[in-house]
């Protein structure tokens, strides 16, 4: 027989059953007894194991981060819709994203607890906190987010995870110079009167050094560059100039200094 039932302060699952009790005390017992234990098991349910052969697989490719989310919506077919749009976010292997909860209704504060346990952010779809919830989410420093608009929380989420991701850098070749001369210097130390030969070289850009076509010296730096007697910033190609590494001072004549920079490789989609 259906019926109306008043007073409940978060909405039920299907199978859930109810039990009649003789005094409101016992009912408060009984379902925070419950409550905990379903927090415990969503715990330990959402631990990841892993193994000796995992942990050295991960440092192998690097190290692999979580985004770990749990979702509250105001109908089940929003918040399975809003996870099955979520999962299939790709990013490659770098990242992953984890829902380690879901369900109806407002924000409540067995939603906060597990997402500080769990470091996760919580998505509220079409639902605010119930009571002074959200006060307790900034207490605990969880990041409740709410949309009205799927694609909006894709969008963002999306986001959160390449925000994620490590930078890859490109090395970026600038210019190469050839040794014509070597002099020394009681002040600088050893310096290299050199032609570019290509590009430009730049004061303070990454160097290596290259003698009959092996490197011999790695991850040096243009610390002074001149024209005649001026300092300058760059040098392009066909014209001469004064390169000074620093503390490398093994230079010879027909040396070549190829320049280079690291830059940041931008992702694809």
């Amino acid at each position: 027989m259906p019926v109306q039932v008043l007073g409940l302060t978060s909405v039920p699952g299907a199978g859930d059953s109810f039990m009649v009790v003789p005094e409101d005390r016992v009912a408060r017992q009984i379902a925070q007894t419950r409550q905990a234990r379903e927090r415990n098991a969503m715990l330990a349910r959402n631990r990841v194991k892993r193994s000796l052969e995992d942990f050295l697989e991960s440092l192998e490719k690097g190290e692999v981060q979580d985004l770990t989310l749990i979702i509250k919506g105001d109908v089940s077919g929003s918040v399975e819709a809003l996870e099955d749009a979520l999962l299939k976010i790709d990013v490659g292997d770098e990242v992953n994203l984890r829902v380690i909860h879901r369900g109806v209704g407002a924000i409540n504060k067995n939603d906060v607890t597990l997402a500080s346990a769990s470091k996760a952010v919580i998505i509220g779809f079409n639902v605010r906190p119930e009571g002074k919830v959200a006060e307790l989410a900034t207490e605990e420093g969880v990041d409740v987010r709410y949309y009205s608009v799927i694609y909006q929380a894709i969008e963002e989420v999306e986001a959160a995870l390449r925000g994620m991701l490590k930078p890859e850098f490109e090395e970026v070749q600038l210019g190469q110079a050839q040794v014509r001369e070597v002099f020394k210097s009681s002040k600088f130390g050893t310096i290299a009167g050199c032609l570019v030969q290509s590009g430009e070289v730049r004061r303070n850009a990454k160097a290596r050094l290259v003698r009959d076509g092996a490197v011999v010296a790695e991850n040096v730096s243009i610390v002074g560059l001149r024209r005649f007697k001026d300092d300058v910033t760059e040098v392009r190609e066909g014209f001469e100039c004064g390169i000074n590494l620093g503390s490398y001072q093994d230079l010879h004549v027909d040396d070549v200094i190829e320049t280079y920079e690291m830059r940041e490789k931008p992702r694809k989609g």
